[in-house]
């Protein structure tokens, strides 16, 4: 591939990651680990490259967790936006907010998401570090905007719990109470006294907790899930789907012409991150102050901590360096606000990363206002169908990154119903189809998902001295800076860091030294 933004070059500054922080998701106070790392400067393929290695950002910070040691593992998951295929509860969303476009009113049921829906792609802030160079101010972690979800469990298996239940025998119960059950048709129970105890039942099977009979049935129900997965075809993609199938797609219902009446007019524009983008610029103080409502309405922010420049170092510092190619996209690969203007007022941001193979959900802060819409939903969507349009200019385009998966955190889990979805394995860095990790991970928080031993990191790290170091404003291999450089020895740093990015990022990428 070419060499991205122009002949521009990504730099770095690692930071190394043994010190815990505390983490958004389970809340414990110095138990999330990750190794940081800042990026003055970042073509879109390196980045591209780091998070198919495991890596996200927050603004110009870089980080990747310390999978096996972090208490809460994220794994990076990707949507194939080819083959996706709009759910029930998908459809309900798209259908509610064209509703109120044409006639303005929506209509509110339990199972779209309308309440108590997660929206946004930080719950929390679960990194933090401090930058020693250019900002020693605590930078937040993202995560993609939660998406509408179905329930883990139906009603059938609610219903089968509680069936369960009844079979589940308790050691209080007594002789009385099994004469009760066994005479309630049409005889009086007699209150005598109770026989004395004859302990457990030896032929019988000893009681379980109704929790563990749950884990044991979902996790029976995947294996057999995936079982009949493996012998199915090739999924077709989703534009056959919905013709064999006779519905819609998310397309479909974005395109709808609107009445001539039509209540509201909802218009999404596409807007680089650059002070010198004449409709950035423009709408930059409206789109700061929609942010700081929506931190403070949903996060609970004090005014402070959402201030125009915590919005700028947050969501409009990025390190990526713009690039178009000849068989790019027509907007260009870099970072973008895909802005939602609603009857002239901007209601809704999400922004986002295009990249050469995928557009990377990094946040959405949407007007509380307007929760009733399902923002988070309806976005994500709009940027799965966003993502097709690009992938008809560049062939390679075709994945929605929606950050990480988190299984191991319950609230987090609604990224693996978009289908088909796959995670990436913490130790070979292939990916995985969802389906067939979800029952390593009801075994283990952290686990590998690739089953092949022999299959290892196919860019380990294996010529530090070929790592390339900018040292004194000269580009070097580490090789002849280890042999220029005074003071303690760093080479445990950098190899920390080349394991990190890989062989192939670490001989083109440069690491800032001082």
């Amino acid at each position: 591939m070419a060499s991205a933004g122009g002949g521009a070059l990504s730099i770095l500054e690692y930071f190394g990651g043994e010190d815990g922080n505390r983490c958004g998701y389970c809340k414990s106070e110095a138990s999330n680990m990750s190794h940081g790392m800042w990026a003055h400067t970042l073509t879109v393929q390196d980045y591209q490259d780091l998070i198919d290695r495991g890596c996200r950002r927050s603004g110009k910070y870089v980080y990747k967790p310390l999978m096996n040691q972090t208490c809460c593992p994220q794994y990076t998951i990707r949507l194939s936006t080819s083959n996706f295929h709009p759910t029930k509860s998908h459809k309900k969303v798209l259908k509610k907010v064209l509703k109120y476009l044409h006639v303005g009113e929506v209509s509110h049921s339990k199972d779209e998401g309308t309440s108590g829906e997660p929206m946004d792609s930080q719950a929390e802030s679960p990194v933090s570090c401090n930058v020693s160079i250019l900002d020693k101010s605590e930078i937040p972690e993202e995560e993609l905007k939660p998406l509408n979800i179905e329930q883990e469990e139906t009603e059938k298996d609610r219903e089968s719990d509680k069936q369960e239940a009844t079979h589940v025998s308790s050691p209080g119960l007594c002789d009385k109470e099994e004469h009760c059950i066994q005479s309630a048709e049409g005889e009086t129970c007699s209150h005598s006294n109770p026989k004395p105890g004859k302990g457990a039942d030896v032929t019988k099977p000893p009681c379980r907790k109704a929790k563990d009979i749950r884990k044991e049935r979902r996790m029976q129900k995947l294996l057999h899930q995936q079982t009949d997965k493996a012998s199915l075809p090739e999924r077709p993609s989703a534009k056959t789907t919905c013709k064999a199938k006779g519905s819609k797609s998310v397309e479909d219902f974005i395109s709808v012409t609107p009445p001539e009446n039509a209540s509201h007019h909802l218009e999404v524009k596409l807007v680089p991150v650059s002070m010198e983008d004449p409709e950035f610029v423009s709408s930059f103080d409206r789109s700061a102050a929609l942010y700081a409502k929506y931190q403070m309405a949903i996060h609970k922010d004090l005014p402070y901590q959402c201030s125009p420049d915590e919005f700028t170092r947050f969501l409009c510092d990025s390190p990526l360096e713009p690039e178009t190619r000849p068989d790019g996209p027509a907007c260009g690969y870099g970072s973008f606000h895909q802005q939602y203007w609603l009857d002239g007022k901007i209601v809704a941001v999400g922004v986002i990363d295009i990249l050469p193979y995928c557009v990377s959900s990094v946040y959405l802060y949407y007007d509380p206002d307007y929760a009733f819409l399902s923002p988070g939903v309806y976005s994500a969507l709009r940027e799965i169908a966003f993502t097709r349009e690009l992938q008809k200019r560049a062939a390679d385009l075709c994945y929605y990154y929606m950050g990480f998966y988190i299984h191991s955190c319950p609230k987090m889990r609604y990224k693996g119903q978009y289908k088909p979805s796959d995670l990436l394995c913490p130790e070979t860095y292939l990916w995985t189809p969802i389906e067939k990790c979800l029952p390593l991970l009801e075994l283990s928080k952290y686990t590998r998902f690739n089953s092949n031993p022999k299959e290892g990191d196919r860019d380990l790290l294996t010529e530090l001295g070929r790592v390339r170091v900018l040292y004194k404003r000269t580009v070097m291999p580490y090789s002849i800076y280890k042999k220029r450089r005074k003071g303690p020895n760093d080479e445990v740093a950098v190899k920390q860091y080349a394991g990190l990015v890989g062989q192939t990022c670490a001989e083109r990428m440069l690491l800032y030294r001082n």
